[in-house]
């Protein structure tokens, strides 16, 4: 059924004001799902790039839903690691520090941009010149840089300090030696002239023409990609992995991506009588998500030691899950750069894309303007250890684009950036919304927990009476001061029968919109 409005939530004020432009202009939320795509890379362009991967989750408002992975692929050839430009950074968070590789020895085969034409192709109902041009306005005139894009430029400073190209697109031009500061407006004509260009030639030129061209030829020396592994890039399309909690439909991002099994597993046993009932912000029912993330990192580990797939067949069989559920419940257990798009428009369809560039490898594509990713060097990515990867095909990862849905017509779109903590944070922003029925603003805003090993990570923001008997659970634990972009950024819509709301999560600078029908 129509509704009076559309919801979008992003990382960015301008991300969602390109969703909004196409929104207004009679587009679907596929066509702003689009829009913000590109619009990203101009607004938020440590966290996306053209030279990225990623994943939407699809929903049409008539018609089955849909997984679109375009995620990065590894190259076909894998060269000697004392070969390659390969060499680790440190990226800053404050209170933990955490080190990644780049170069152009960590580039994996993008995705981002046949993304955006599969989808468009798919679903699409404007011209893709009008998709882009609020991106191209950007790129072109330039975004003033937030504070919060200040700080994501002094994290991964190593990165966007690394070369020549990157220092003349990212330099600051007021002070000398610094990265773009806040209050300074980001201007990135190259990009600009580059996603005209695409718009009007289409998917080939990035993976079979000029771009391609110089890409392979710059990479021959300290790299691994080469032309062919991007004239045989495909999106994938895949069928979404989907659990029924509590009433509700949950879709979410299938293998050979880890988070969305991961989180679908710790939701399961989380869904039980006896951990609904439990209010969502007492002690009990910490103790329980805490046990459920930690289950989570021991199931993936037990998984990978038996030599099984990590897929719905080795984490969501039911006696599985009974065992780790009694394990949560009646006992207390003690032992990077993303972001993402949410859109629900009036005529019910849903696209949440989450997009990501790690930390950027410092290669920028001559005159093209575009940073490629380092996928390659993020350790997360390549639990085997580096150059261990199998040749030719898609790399894995923790995002997870999902929706939910609820008899009554009820949509949510959610999704997360935050590396290896995705997993966390949407479990427990779903948690919430599902199996205790809150709205998206308080399931975003409450503070989250994340469990690495036996490490339980606490973000600021608990009464810390009220957590004083989970950290006796977990000795080895750390307490964060504040609310922090390393536990995720959650951007949340919901539209149904009963209005229309949502949160950006103030983590990664969130914003939500609500645009007139």
């Amino acid at each position: 059924m129509p509704f009076s409005h559309h919801v979008v939530a992003a990382g960015h004020e301008a991300t969602v004001g390109a969703a909004e432009e196409v929104l207004r202009a009679g587009g679907n939320a596929f066509d702003a799902a689009v829009a913000a795509m590109a619009a990203a890379c101009a607004a938020e362009p440590v966290l996306a790039s053209l030279g990225g991967g990623g994943f939407m989750m699809a929903c049409p408002a008539s018609g089955s839903p849909r997984l679109f992975d375009f995620f990065v692929h590894t190259p076909r050839r894998a060269g000697r690691l004392d070969e390659l430009d390969f060499y680790p950074i440190e990226a800053d968070f404050g209170p933990v520090r955490q080190e990644f590789h780049i170069g152009r020895g960590t580039i994996a085969v993008p995705g981002f941009v046949a993304g955006m034409f599969r989808v468009h192709a798919e679903l699409g109902s404007m011209p893709m010149r009008e998709l882009v041009a609020p991106a191209v306005a950007l790129a072109r005139d330039g975004v003033e840089t937030t504070d919060f894009q200040a700080y994501l430029f002094s994290v991964v400073r190593p990165t966007f300090e690394a070369t020549a190209a990157c220092r003349a697109i990212f330099g600051s031009r007021v002070r000398d030696g610094e990265l773009v500061t806040a209050g300074e407006r980001l201007r990135q004509p190259a990009l600009a002239d580059t996603l005209e260009v695409l718009a009007i030639e289409g998917e080939p030129l990035f993976y079979r023409g000029e771009i391609a061209a110089r890409i392979a030829a710059d990479l021959a020396d300290g790299g691994q990609l080469a032309r062919d592994d991007l004239e045989r890039y495909r999106v994938e399309r895949r069928e979404p992995l989907a659990l029924d909690l509590a009433g509700a439909r949950v879709l979410t991002n299938p293998p050979p991506s880890s988070g969305g099994v991961l989180a679908a597993f710790g939701l399961k046993l989380l869904d039980d009588p006896r951990a609904r009932a439990l209010d969502p912000d007492g002690v009990a029912s910490l103790r329980a998500v805490a046990g459920a993330l930690g289950a989570t990192v021991e199931a993936r580990v037990d998984a990978h030691a038996r030599g099984a797939a990590l897929d719905e067949s080795a984490l969501l069989d039911p006696a599985l899950l009974a065992r780790y559920r009694a394990e949560v419940l009646e006992r207390p257990r003690a032992r990077r750069g993303t972001t993402h798009v949410s859109v629900i428009d009036a005529a019910g369809n849903l696209a949440s894309v989450t997009v990501s560039n790690g930390e950027g490898s410092g290669y920028v594509v001559p005159d093209a303007g575009i940073v490629l990713n380092n996928m390659l060097g993020e350790e997360d990515l390549n639990p085997g250890g580096f150059q261990r990867w199998a040749p030719g095909v898609r790399m894995t990862s923790m995002m997870m684009p999902s929706a939910v849905a609820w008899r009554d017509g009820t949509r949510v779109a959610s999704g997360s950036g935050g590396s290896n903590r995705i997993r966390s944070a949407l479990l427990q922003v779903l948690a919430r919304l599902v199996l205790h029925g809150q709205a998206p603003e308080p399931a975003v805003l409450a503070p989250r927990l994340h469990v690495e090993g036996d490490l339980l990570s606490v973000e600021g923001g608990f009464d810390p009476e009220r957590i004083a008997p989970l950290l006796d659970d977990w000795p080895n634990h750390h307490l964060w001061e504040e609310r922090n972009v390393f536990f995720g950024g959650a951007h949340t819509v919901r539209l149904g029968p009963s209005g229309a709301d949502g949160c950006g999560d103030p983590r990664r600078a969130g914003v939500f919109r609500r645009v007139p029908a």
